[in-house]
């Protein structure tokens, strides 16, 4: 029967370029689960060269609620899962927190409970730069280090993964946990950054860049270690191809955790003007402060991505050629950068 891979959240940004790149490297079937509910959209799949309907099957399920004895036959068996479905936008968690923290963490439950019966080979946990919270200059963070979550969607990934622990610990489920830093590319929703940006460079709108005043007159600029998502679908499937699962006891306290880091940090300004001369055109910003205009928000991510490269994993795509790729893409495709 082959490989088959469930992938929830697969009709979201990174989920689509996921599948992409699956389909074109790996002989793999994968089950699409996605609740269609935000950021989803069936088009970013049927859209893509790579498109096989023999190869993908899509499965709508909200997934607040547990999954049923029907949709698991519908489902059928799976050799690995990787669970990428949550709400990410930073700015809807802290002016909807509630719902949002709600949404996050019934999401891993019922996905923890679903594999714990199931009992896949492999089970991954997607997870964000930002539960380690804000990383001061000059360090990147390491697998392993104390979670610090400044809002509450990096408290609720904090929160997925210390409950994936738990069913790693306590039942045995297979648990890999990545975390990931920004990640860019075509077709992603225009509310995050580098398509923001496209779009208002586009409009000639003012774009905010946030960082922090020093006392003398200088700025210190956010910044964050980008990487294109199909880079990550790349990481994603060198791992699942490459790791074995840990199993606990006295001498394994933790499970397995990789890093899925960019090739380099570049500071929200600097995404600003590499846009814009893309384009060819001038941008229009304004410095601002990142905490009064962004409350828990932090200025800056970093994470130390040397323990997948000891892997063996190299990322197939460089930064230049990245954004050069999206923002040349979006270009041709202007109704992405529409709501």
């Amino acid at each position: 029967m082959g490989t088959r891979v469930l992938l929830t959240g697969g009709l979201g940004f990174i989920g689509s370029h996921t599948v992409e790149h699956w389909l074109k490297n790996t002989d793999w079937h994968i089950v699409i689960m996605d609740a269609l509910r935000f950021s989803g959209r069936v088009e970013r799949l049927t859209e893509i060269e790579a498109y096989d309907p023999d190869r993908v099957s899509i499965v709508w399920h909200d997934l607040r609620a547990p999954i049923h004895e029907q949709l698991k036959e519908t489902i059928g068996d799976v050799n690995y899962i990787v669970n990428m479905a949550s709400d990410s936008h930073v700015d809807r968690s802290i002016t909807h927190p509630v719902p949002f923290v709600q949404n996050n963490v019934n999401l891993v439950l019922n996905m923890l409970e679903y594999a714990r019966d199931i009992q896949p080979e492999k089970f991954i946990q997607i997870s964000t730069d930002e539960v380690y919270g804000p990383a001061p200059y000059g360090h990147s963070h390491q697998e392993g280090e104390v979670l610090r979550p400044s809002n509450p969607y990096s408290a609720s990934k904090a929160s997925q993964e210390m409950i994936a622990f738990s069913y790693w610990r306590t039942y045995g489920v297979p648990l890999i946990v990545t975390n990931t830093m920004n990640n860019f590319g075509e077709r992603q929703h225009p509310e995050k950054y580098v398509p923001m940006v496209m779009k208002r460079i586009l409009h000639k709108e003012k774009i905010e860049v946030h960082g922090k005043e020093r006392e003398d007159g200088n700025w210190d600029i956010g910044a964050r270690v980008w990487l294109h998502a199909r880079n990550h679908a790349d990481a994603v499937q060198h791992i699942l191809n490459n790791v074995n699962v840990l199993e606990y006891d006295d001498d394994t306290p933790e499970p397995e955790r990789f890093n899925i880091a960019g090739e380099k940090e570049i500071n929200n300004l600097e995404i600003v003007e590499m846009i814009a001369d893309i384009f060819q055109m001038k941008p229009h910003y304004e410095l601002v402060d990142f905490h009064s205009s962004r409350p828990g928000h932090d200025l800056r991510y970093s994470l130390d991505g040397s323990k997948l490269k000891e892997y063996g994993w190299d990322a197939p795509m460089t930064l230049e050629e990245s954004f050069e790729r999206t923002v040349n893409w979006t270009l041709k495709h202007p109704e992405w950068l529409t709501e």
